[in-house]
């Protein structure tokens, strides 16, 4: 967990990512998920499943990107993904993984939500 978060609240127009996880919303702050209720804010990571899955023979390699993730300037948003981080793409996650890309599943991206 990272720093205190008493000088944000998350919602509508915040400017961070939102991303339907678990039956809730949670905004997409700094490659943590945080889902504000109670007067607190908790940190939640996307677990691995079967429709987000990590173990290569279940993945599909990315191709054909017209781009590769992980340079400065990245424009894409990370997010933890059970113990590693992957890229949001265009909904779908991907992860580096040596000379190729995996696409690890899609997610529901909800942009000012």
């Amino acid at each position: 967990m990272h720093g205190s978060h008493d000088d944000h609240d998350h919602g509508k127009q915040c400017g961070h990512a939102a991303l339907e996880h678990a039956g809730h919303v949670d905004y997409l702050h700094g490659s943590h998920l945080h889902h504000s209720h109670d007067g607190h804010v908790d940190e939640h990571t996307l677990p691995v499943s079967s429709s987000n899955p990590n173990a290569e023979e279940l993945v599909k390699s990315v191709g054909g990107e017209d781009h590769m993730h992980g340079h400065e300037g990245e424009e894409h948003d990370v997010v933890q993904h059970g113990a590693h981080f992957d890229y949001v793409h265009d909904g779908r996650l991907h992860h580096l993984h040596g000379d190729h890309t995996d696409d690890h599943g899609s997610v529901n991206v909800m942009q000012n939500t």
